[in-house]
């Protein structure tokens, strides 16, 4: 990864962070993306120490808002000539339904049209690259339908469930974006994590489970407990291979679990006329139509 030059969203904590460290360890010029200035600068140390490299850097941006991916894009372009690997990894799960300040559910706005908003912006940057590689972070579980009229939980909100859809979502919408750019030289692939501690899951709560699931809450709050990191760097692993390894050369288009290695797509992923309707809502949404 020398002389490689990436950039993670969400990279100052949690699977982001653990994620930047392999990938500053090696060798790579690694930007990480985060909302404090005081927090971002404390992870921005930390991973310089740890990793013994001191290009890495912080750019900060609110991705909940169309502004703040914006001006993450302008900052990034204005002092780096190309990008060779975008890591889309902040996500969001919440309590209740809420709606950023662009008119979204926040939960779509982050999962959804941040990643897509951000990879169109960037894409003369990753174009200027030899060979760029765009991953996506997955999560929660697959449901086996996407419900096209409760995009943004309009008609019912139900926590994970609605987080896990919005993921889903966006794995259709980047399967196509990869369709679009087959032949170029970016390539854009989906990875699954696997469960991990992390602010995120740490804060999720009995609400947030659908039915039944909640009977079960205290064992899952045993399995996101603090760990030190270790659950995070393991559930970094799909990503760093995507990013880095050389068996990924070329390959465009797929979806990994979390032990790098590539799986099926979800059966609503598959059908063309499921991602092309997601890819003009989420176009529209994100203000590029």
């Amino acid at each position: 990864m020398k002389d490689k030059i990436v950039l993670i969203t969400g990279g100052t904590g949690g699977i982001g962070k653990q994620t930047a460290l392999g990938l500053a360890k090696a060798g790579a010029e690694v930007i990480v993306t985060g909302r404090s200035q005081a927090s971002g600068e404390a992870a921005v140390q930390e991973l310089r120490q740890a990793s013994g490299n001191q290009r890495v850097d912080l750019l900060l941006a609110d991705l909940a808002t169309q502004t703040g991916v914006r001006s993450l894009a302008s900052q990034f372009a204005s002092k780096h000539s190309r990008l060779d690997v975008l890591i889309n990894n902040a996500g969001l799960v919440a309590a209740e339904r809420q709606l950023t300040v662009d008119g979204i559910e926040s939960i779509f706005a982050v999962n959804v049209v941040t990643p897509f908003l951000l990879t169109h912006l960037l894409m003369p940057s990753l174009k200027a690259s030899p060979a760029a590689r765009v991953v996506n972070l997955s999560g929660g579980s697959h449901p086996a339908k996407i419900e096209l009229d409760n995009l943004q939980a309009e008609r019912s909100f139900a926590g994970l469930e609605t987080y896990s859809q919005a993921k889903l979502v966006m794995m259709a919408v980047m399967y196509e974006f990869a369709l679009q750019v087959q032949g170029s030289a970016v390539a854009i692939n989906v990875c699954y994590p696997g469960q991990a501690s992390t602010a995120m899951t740490q804060s999720v709560n009995a609400d947030m489970l659908p039915g039944m699931m909640k009977i079960i809450f205290p064992l899952f709050k045993l399995f996101v407990r603090p760990d030190g990191g270790k659950s995070a760097r393991r559930a970094a692993q799909s990503s760093i291979f995507l990013a880095s390894s050389a068996q990924a050369v070329g390959v465009n288009g797929k979806y990994y679990d979390t032990n790098s290695k590539p799986v099926s797509w979800p059966a609503p992923v598959l059908d063309s006329q499921i991602r092309q309707t997601l890819w003009a809502a989420t176009s529209r949404l994100s203000g590029l139509t």
